[in-house]
């Protein structure tokens, strides 16, 4: 079960004092502000980078990817199984705060790592399913982090059954389950 969080308060517009800026330029000045700081930290780390910023389904998403090919460079800004990548996201995250007062769910990917890492969940998610559906026995997953625990829950739930997250900060993991009769 998820919670969406409302970022836009309904303010009638006779009491705004300024006009409410839509959504979409929201999530755009977040790309632009996004992207500013991650040029900087690319050019604090001499480290080359194109950023391509894009808009869907209400969030911003941020990919850096190598200008010549080489992604050795940018491959360390992911990290072991995405942590650092996951670091420069929340960092990313309070630089937008920071800036325009509002709190962001944009997606940072570097060199596809997430796209990559997708369909591996999906897979996981997959191989959960058969193993519930086989046993009739709960089948809990490795500890994930919240981006990839969304995921594992969505593809859970297209394959019709159900999913819950337990335990608590680094612990936090998936148990997939048939549902209820």
């Amino acid at each position: 079960m998820s919670t969406e969080h409302i970022d836009d308060p309904v303010v009638p517009l006779e009491e705004a004092e300024e006009p409410v800026q839509p959504r979409t330029g929201r999530l755009e000045e977040e790309g632009d502000v996004a992207a500013d700081y991650l040029e900087e930290l690319l050019d604090i780390a001499d480290i080359d980078g194109d950023i391509d910023i894009e808009v869907r389904n209400g969030r911003t998403y941020i990919s850096v990817v190598s200008e010549e090919g080489d992604d050795a460079a940018l491959q360390a800004l992911v990290g072991r199984d995405g942590e650092v990548l996951e670091a420069l996201q929340e960092l990313t995250r309070l630089s937008v705060l920071t800036a325009t007062e509002n709190r962001s769910r944009l997606v940072l990917d570097i060199v596809g790592y997430r796209e990559e890492r997708g369909g591996q969940l999906q897979s996981i998610a997959e191989d959960a399913a058969k193993r519930a559906k086989e046993t009739g026995q709960e089948v809990a997953l490795v500890p994930m982090s919240a981006y990839e625990r969304k995921i594992v829950h969505d593809a859970v739930a297209e394959l019709g059954l159900v999913s819950e997250s337990e335990g608590e900060g680094a612990d936090r993991h998936i148990v997939v389950s048939l549902p209820a009769s």
